[in-house]
């Protein structure tokens, strides 16, 4: 099939090498228009651009895809079908019109739970044991068309929404490319997705990923996973914002404050995270909600259900760091009780 496809940021990247590597012809790319990005805020082409003129492709950068020029180049193009994979923008039903197959959108969650921006991080906040991909006929109301196919994905004890997505973008663009040679043969049909189940993945935004020192551990692991690399956990210290990665626990804390010998170091669970975070010295066990101990070569600090070590952090102005480190350069005296708001 001839294909337009859409697509913005690093993980419809995977989607398109793939529809390159197909069976079918990739017209042209829809992306969104260039943006400020990096460190240096610098105007750049999306990554989806970047790959697409790379290839020698058309790339087509309308700012609202309703635009008359937008409808008009693409009827020209005449795209059969128009697979999709977080373009990040909505398309009116004067788009969804023209390829006589449809717009084929690539989700990343089990349609219909989490329908929206953010299906990978809801689904590590609210404690899910499995995910997956879902390709579905693009519709005018979100995520609610019917379903071609689906494939599944455990979510690991460890995962930040990172990890799930990186995973999720390879066996995703697998689906969707079945699905494509699917309706190119005429073996597969979209069924309709069921009535119950729907759940809501609205964006998270930086307040969402603020910790709350005073909730059991294992939700605040949650939180931090899924805001894991965006928009970023944090928390508060002296004043300033200070970013947060997944916390890392010993399976049991020495005296003097350092691991354990029993080898047991790893990511943190969820809901065996209150119980094995609960070992050590007294003044670690003792911690009151966003507390901090600073220890030889550990930063614990208190949580609603006991204390957790945590991994790296980054101060304002700072680079990213262990925590240990970052607590060296406080120059705590003895008997100081530093502690997170």
């Amino acid at each position: 099939m001839r294909l337009v496809f859409a697509g913005t940021p690093d993980v419809a990247v995977t989607s398109l090498r793939a529809l390159l590597e197909s069976r079918h012809e990739v017209a042209a790319v829809v992306t969104r228009p260039d943006a400020p990005a990096g460190r240096g805020r610098r105007v750049e082409p999306s990554p989806v651009a970047q790959l697409a003129r790379a290839a020698g492709l058309e790339v087509l950068t309308p700012a609202r895809p309703r635009e008359p020029e937008f409808l008009d180049r693409l009827r020209a193009i005449g795209p059969d079908c128009c697979p999709v994979t977080a373009y990040g923008a909505l398309l009116p039903q004067a788009a969804l019109d023209i390829p006589p197959h449809g717009w084929v959108n690539l989700h990343f969650s089990l349609l219909p739970a989490w329908r929206g921006a953010a299906p990978v991080q809801h689904a590590i906040l609210h404690g899910d044991d499995i995910t997956g991909a879902t390709t579905f006929q693009l519709v005018a109301a979100m995520d609610a068309g019917p379903v071609y196919g689906v494939v599944t994905e455990p979510i690991r004890p460890g995962d930040t929404s990172g990890d799930l997505l990186g995973r999720l973008a390879e066996s995703g663009s697998g689906l969707l490319v079945a699905t494509l040679d699917a309706i190119e043969d005429g073996t597969v049909r979209a069924e309709p997705q069921p009535a119950d189940g729907v759940s809501l993945a609205p964006k998270l935004n930086p307040p969402d990923a603020r910790v709350d020192w005073k909730l059991p551990a294992h939700l605040i692991d949650r939180t931090v996973r899924a805001c894991t690399p965006d928009p970023g956990a944090w928390t508060e210290y002296d004043g300033g914002r200070v970013k947060l990665w997944p916390f890392t626990l010993t399976g049991e804390v020495g005296q003097d404050g350092q691991d354990g010998q029993d080898g047991t170091v790893g990511t943190v669970g969820q809901d065996d995270v209150a119980a094995r975070a609960s070992v050590g010295p007294a003044e670690v066990a003792g911690l009151a909600p966003g507390e901090l101990h600073v220890a030889r070569g550990a930063v614990y600090v208190g949580t609603g259900s006991g204390p957790v070590r945590l991994g790296d952090v980054q101060a304002p102005g700072k680079r990213r760091m262990p925590a240990a480190d970052w607590a060296r350069g406080l120059r705590l005296e003895s008997g100081d009780r530093p502690g997170f708001a």
